[in-house]
């Protein structure tokens, strides 16, 4: 009988012992299952950040897009502006086509109100220091009025489409003063 109880209170002892390894076990489990939700929580919340970002980032490229897609237009555009320009100067010397110089001066600032309104500037570098960036120099002249590495003349004029360079100015710019003159 002796035999038996002691068997009894080891088999007891056993399970008693296996409850208490399988509390510790589901609390290791637990505390697993709550790190790895941690984790997956984590995940989530930084592939929404980087959606919405990667949503923010497609919408600024396309807004880019239609700013630029009339780039092209507009520089096909530019050489009539250029000839509309040239043809009101030669008419300055024909005092008889007043009236049609006059009409065509409103078509002008008419084309260029458009051409403004759409994002297009026109780049005017007189007097200012020469800027490679948005100027391209044709020649170099002395001038006793114009500071050294300053625009003299502008000879076509330049345009940025939206902050970005359509076309560089064409320019003479000042070499300073005519230092080879001798008195």
């Amino acid at each position: 009988m002796n035999t038996e109880k002691s068997e009894k209170s080891e088999e007891s002892k056993a399970e008693t012992g296996a409850e208490a390894a399988g509390i510790k076990d589901s609390t290791v489990s637990s505390e697993s299952a709550h790190s790895q939700k941690e984790d997956y929580q984590t995940l989530y919340i930084r592939a929404m950040a980087d959606l919405e970002n990667f949503r923010k980032r497609v919408s600024k490229d396309k807004q880019e897009i239609i700013k630029m897609a009339n780039a092209s237009l507009f520089e096909a555009l530019l050489p009539i502006i250029d000839n509309m320009k040239l043809g009101l100067e030669a008419a300055k010397n024909h005092p008889e086509a007043e009236e049609i110089t006059k009409g065509f001066k409103m078509v002008l600032l008419q084309f260029k109100t458009i051409l403004e309104e759409n994002g297009l500037k026109e780049i005017q570098p007189e007097n200012s220091l020469f800027d490679p960036n948005l100027h391209e120099s044709i020649s170099y002249q002395p001038s006793e009025t114009i500071a050294e590495d300053h625009v003299i003349e502008t000879i076509r004029a330049g345009y940025v489409l939206n902050d970005r360079l359509i076309r560089a100015a064409n320019v003479i710019v000042s070499s300073g003063k005519d230092n080879s003159k001798t008195e």
